[in-house]
């Protein structure tokens, strides 16, 4: 598994039509897409796919449309993170049977100070144990837990632990977390560091932008790779403006509305999220038009 967590895959946004139902249609239609560019695969149904506010149906409804389309050479990976760890065995199980890849795990977060590491490796350990397919760790500070080394080095351990994904600008953390076992795939999940994540032995990332210039972020990645510093440097300073706009400034929403203006189907966003000004996007797709051109 390791050797195929490599590169550069999206983070794909869920599909709704015009009634706010699932469009798994459009879904499959827009992964056929992406799969036809160099990137290594697809995340459905994670943060950027709005699944905590998706039911369980509907998030098999997903994962049966993106892997309709994702081809056997390329990985899907379906976020299953849910609040409790029975939730989450039963949601990364379901995703296995409809063809999942390997499963992305967020930590609990609703009691998090009783997220102790003791808890956080218990929950885990157990989801690994279960999960029919290999299981990639999620750390997302925002959620105000944070897997820290000695929680990440201890489940490194489990053999169905095949990686994680670090989504925060915290270089040291990713370097540290990258460093404990050549098999261990750490994927960075912030675009604005991506270039030197990979120098600190990142295996590739999980970003918002590479929905919207796919093969711009895989150029980045094996340029960085290649050590070919001045091309790979010149990519995250032009990639990086449009990222914060789909991911830390404005969200879903600023994600959905550049994948439109690209001619991708995704819908508005589930409520409570909320559409952006026409002001606002004026400006994310001019910023898109400038780097498509």
């Amino acid at each position: 598994m390791h050797a195929r967590l490599r590169g550069i895959f999206p983070p794909i946004p869920t599909s709704f039509d015009s009634s706010g139902d699932i469009d798994t249609h459009a879904i499959t239609a827009n992964v056929t897409r992406w799969m036809s560019t160099r990137l290594s695969g697809v995340l459905a149904l994670g943060s950027n796919g709005e699944a905590s506010l998706l039911d369980e149906s509907e998030s098999d409804y997903v994962l049966a449309a993106a892997r309709q389309a994702v081809p056997s050479s390329k990985l899907l990976i379906a976020g299953t993170g849910r609040e409790s760890t029975r939730a989450t065995i039963d949601a990364s199980r379901r995703a296995a049977d409809l063809g999942a890849d390997a499963v992305l795990v967020r930590p609990p977060a609703y009691y998090k100070n009783q997220m102790t590491n003791a808890a956080l490796i218990d929950h885990f350990k157990r989801v690994a144990d279960a999960s029919p397919v290999p299981v990639l760790l999620y750390n997302l500070p925002a959620t105000g837990v944070v897997l820290t080394l000695p929680v990440v080095a201890a489940l490194a351990k489990h053999p169905n632990v095949a990686g994680m994904k670090e989504t925060s600008p915290e270089l040291e953390r990713l370097g540290q977390f990258a460093a404990i076992r050549p098999e261990f795939a750490v994927l960075s999940g912030w675009a604005p560091v991506i270039y030197p994540a990979i120098g600190l032995g990142a295996a590739g990332g999980i970003l918002a932008v590479a929905n919207v210039l796919p093969d711009r972020c895989v150029d980045l990645y094996e340029h960085a790779r290649a050590g070919r510093h001045d091309q790979a440097l010149a990519l995250q300073r032009a990639i990086t403006p449009l990222a914060q706009m789909v991911s830390s400034i404005h969200g879903i929403a600023g994600l959905k509305v550049a994948l439109t203006h690209l001619g991708f189907s995704v819908g508005p966003c589930r409520g409570p999220l909320q559409a952006l000004p026409e002001t606002v996007r004026t400006t994310i797709t001019r910023a898109v038009d400038a780097l498509k051109n």
